[in-house]
Order: C-alpha cells, then sequence, then structure tokens
C-alpha cells in the first residue's frame, strides 16, 4: 500500500483543525504574537526602506478590495504583500529555532491578514489559520532543515501559508495539495540575502512568498493542478535536496506554537541572551569605555555562523541598518555604548559614528569548534552548541586595560520560551513601538482589539491599524550606503 503524499497530508491537517483543538494557553500567546506584530507594522509605516516598497505599489497601481494601512487599498495579493513587508522589516519580530534551521511565524500574519478580508473572516477563523501555519512552518523546519543547504528557511513559509490561506479561504484537500505543490516548486529563495555583505532584500523576501501564495492559493481554488507529488515524485524535493519529509501530519497537534519567541531587542534572534548578558554588565559596573581593551563571547555554533562572522561572511564591516543588527559585533558595542537595542541603535547616523565602530573592533566572537555543519563531534565537545536550541548559552568576558575583567553567562533571555514575555511586556513593546505613529488613544484601541480578537471580526482589528496617510507623506531617504 503506497504512502499517502505529504502534500495531501498538510492539506488534510490544515483543513480537519478546529478552533477549540488549538488550546487556550496557544490562543493567548498567539494573540502576543500578533500584538507583537502589529507593533512591528506600524512602526514600519515611517520608514525610509519601506517607502521603497510603498512607491513602488503606487507606481502599479492602488485601489483594490483590501483595506491596508497607509495606501489605503490594494489588491488581495499586494496587501499580502505590504502586510507582511510592514512586520518583517523593522526585524523585532517573532522567531521559532530548530536545530539545524529557523523561522519567524509571524512572516504568515500578512498573508491571513489579507485572506481573511477577502473572506470576511472571523477572528476565531483568523486565529485557527494562524495556529496552523504557525505550526506548519516549525513543524518543516524541524523535518527539513533547508537552510543547512543554502535556502532561505522562507521556503517553509511557502508551504505554510498556503496552508493558512487554504484554511481561511476554504479550499477542497485536493486544491489545498495542489497550491501547496506550486507553491513550493515555485518559490525558493537562497539563504545569501541574509549572508553578508547583507541589503534591504532580506526584509522583503518574506512579502514575495506572501504575494505568490495569495495568487497560487486562488488559481487553485478556481482549479488549476500543481506538482501534488511535491516530496515523493521525479525531480522533487526529495531528489533535489536529499531530504525525506515522511512525517505523519494524522497526529500533529500544536506543540511546537509554545516554543515560539519574542525579541526583547531589536537584533538577529541568536544574539539575544548575549545582549541580555552585556545590558547586565553594563548595569552592574561603573566603568569609562575607553578602558576597555577586549570583548570576549562565546556562544553557539548557530550563532557564529550567522552574525559571529562564521559561515555567513565578515560581520565587522557595518554601515547599514541590515548588516548592523545581523552583526553581533556592532550589537554588542552598541549595547555597551547606548544601554538599550531598540530602532534608534540603527539610524545610519548612529551606525557610522566612530565610538560604536571603534567599539565594536574589540570583540571577539568565537564557538569551540568552528565546522560548517553540527556534527556529533560538536555536540560531544561543544556544550554551548550541544545545547541549543533548548538553551541559548552564551558567555561575555570584559577585559579592561588594568587588569580586570567583568564575565557573565546566560543560557536564555526575557522573551525566550522558558522565560517569556507577558500581555503586559508585549503591550509595554508594542507602546514603546508606536510612540509618535499613533496616538495612546488608538494604542489602546489596538491592544484591546486583539486581546478580544476571537471574539470580533477581523475588519475590527483592520479598522484600528490602517492608519492612513497622504501620499506625499511618504517615507523618503537618499539611496542608502552599502559595503564595498
Amino acid at each position: 500500500m503506497e504512502k499517502p503524499l505529504q502534500n495531501k497530508l498538510i492539506a488534510d491537517f490544515a483543513l480537519r483543525t478546529s478552533y477549540d483543538q488549538i488550546g487556550a494557553d496557544n490562543i493567548e500567546q498567539l494573540k502576543r504574537h500578533l500584538l507583537d506584530s502589529m507593533g512591528s507594522l506600524l512602526f514600519a509605516t515611517r520608514q525610509p526602506t519601506i517607502g521603497k516598497m510603498l512607491r513602488q505599489l503606487s507606481m502599479i497601481g492602488e485601489g483594490g478590495n483590501c483595506r491596508v494601512p497607509v495606501l489605503q487599498r490594494l489588491p488581495i495579493d499586494r496587501a499580502a504583500q505590504l502586510f507582511t513587508a510592514l512586520i518583517r522589516y523593522p526585524d523585532f519580530m517573532d522567531n521559532y529555532m530548530g536545530k539545524e534551521s529557523t523561522c519567524h511565524p509571524s512572516d504568515n500574519i500578512g498573508s491571513l491578514l489579507a485572506a481573511a478580508q477577502y473572506k470576511g473572516a472571523s477572528g476565531r477563523d483568523f486565529l485557527r489559520g494562524m495556529a496552523i501555519a504557525y505550526q506548519v512552518q516549525c513543524r518543516l523546519v524541524e523535518e527539513i532543515p533547508v537552510m543547512i543547504e543554502g535556502i532561505d528557511h522562507t521556503l517553509m513559509l511557502s508551504y505554510s501559508a498556503i496552508a493558512g490561506i487554504a484554511s481561511m479561504l476554504e479550499l477542497t484537500e485536493e486544491q489545498t495539495a495542489h497550491a501547496l505543490g506550486m507553491a513550493g516548486s515555485s518559490i525558493s529563495p537562497m539563504a545569501t540575502s541574509r549572508a553578508s555583505y547583507t541589503f534591504e532584500w532580506k526584509g522583503f523576501v518574506s512579502s514575495f512568498d506572501a504575494f505568490n501564495c495569495l495568487n497560487i492559493a486562488l488559481l487553485a481554488k478556481n482549479g488549476l493542478t500543481g506538482p501534488i507529488a511535491l516530496f515523493e515524485g521525479p525531480k522533487g524535493f526529495k531528489e533535489i535536496f536529499n531530504m525525506k519529509l515522511e512525517y505523519d501530519w494524522t497526529k500533529e497537534n500544536f506543540e511546537l506554537i509554545r516554543k515560539c519567541v519574542l525579541k526583547s531587542y531589536n537584533a538577529e534572534v541568536h544574539s539575544q541572551s548575549t545582549l541580555e548578558a552585556l545590558l547586565e554588565l553594563r548595569a552592574q559596573a561603573d566603568f569609562s569605555l575607553e578602558h576597555i581593551e577586549r570583548i570576549d563571547i562565546r556562544t553557539f555554533l548557530t550563532a557564529y555562523h550567522i552574525i559571529g562572522s562564521g559561515a555567513y561572511g565578515n560581520r565587522k564591516v557595518v554601515k547599514t541598518k541590515e548588516q548592523a543588527d545581523h552583526s553581533l559585533f556592532y550589537l554588542a558595542a552598541v549595547a555597551l555604548l547606548d544601554g538599550k537595542v531598540y530602532p534608534e541603535q540603527f539610524t545610519p547616523a548612529r551606525i557610522i559614528r566612530d565610538d560604536v565602530q571603534q567599539l565594536l573592533q574589540k570583540v571577539h566572537v568565537e564557538t569551540i569548534l568552528p565546522l560548517h555543519k553540527p556534527t556529533t563531534l560538536v555536540g560531544m565537545l561543544d556544550p554551548y552548541t550541544e545545547a541549543y536550541p533548548d538553551k541559548m548559552k552564551t558567555k561575555v568576558d570584559i577585559k579592561y586595560t588594568n587588569g580586570k575583567t567583568l564575565s557573565c553567562r546566560k543560557e536564555d533571555y526575557k522573551g525566550f520560551y522558558t522565560r517569556p514575555l507577558s500581555w503586559e511586556n508585549t503591550v509595554e513593546k508594542f507602546n514603546r513601538l508606536t510612540d509618535g505613529v499613533v496616538s495612546p488613544a488608538q494604542q489602546w484601541k489596538i491592544i484591546d482589539t486583539v486581546h478580544n480578537i476571537d471574539n470580533l471580526p477581523v475588519s475590527a482589528l483592520l479598522d484600528v491599524i490602517c492608519i492612513e496617510k497622504a501620499p506625499a507623506e511618504i517615507p523618503v531617504n537618499a539611496d542608502s550606503p552599502v559595503a564595498p
């Protein structure tokens, strides 16, 4: 007897899931992640890089059935693109970390906001779609970690977004399976978008997944067929990537949602425990930064490769936001200098100042065995890498010219699933991001709407987040400086 196709099993999971199966704790966590995402979305409307997309969308032509911030209305696919870019661009969104790959589950939210408008969905429908998309993306990160082969983790987003959209738009199992095949065979981004030197495109890759997935889902709903044996067939996933997906989706639940994390610092997720350690050292010591001789950071292999000048390239050349928030050298230096890591630490003027540029040269990042891929040997000899992703171990030593050394060790951070942000913590982060973007009264309306979204239509959330702004006010900047 032939095994069922993975596409059909994923489709069945997405379509048979009910709201009541998700669980109260997961629903409350999803609300925190939704509010966190709305903070990034609103903050991003004022950012010059987002202005480039807004002007491009205006050139293509506005109008459509979906309400959006700034431009007021767009077609459903462009709305998904814009919502996703706004949530993703600040790089302050959520994460899920597998042993050999990671993802941003909130990348699914933009597609779901657009699909919910098209359908006229309830808040419960939205949360169900969000739970399905989160679980599918996180599960695939665990089962087929494509980043170790140089393929960006947003490939997993193409599957999870389709699953969430299908549940919202009520595709059939057959239509959903075909949509998964179309998306999976067409959207294969390379991890080079995150490598050094990192450019603005890093913050927009997922938005084009969202755009494409809405188109694909609607094509499937209208009967278009795609490569349904995506994972098992000739020239399929197994053959191309040498990875086999044989997961039993009939037993799937929502256990991975609780391991999704939020960021306390506006920086790449693998830096979070190190930044907490640095800020604690800064708070307990009365010292002058010019007397620092060097800063030594020992971390796990994934952090070393992505932000510590490992496999993803040199992270000591920092001239732009995209380079800064993925450089553990810059992040450590600016944390010690400013006592915080928030969006204001990534303005062009802050990045190029001599104080941070000089201090980051004193930062040294190491891992015990800097191999390209984790191996059994690494696990045996490197407790930092062996513990990841259940822990985010780090050790920071600040050495001074007088011979004194301050040290701090961490295994997690506030926002990690072992110490999650509370609703009150998430509200504080949301308010800080949106101060000056919306009024205090509007902030309260958004917070209250998200808190009660399971008893409201999604249109209630759109009423409070789709702030209007005249096209003349679309943020503009000169061409961003780039690394050589």
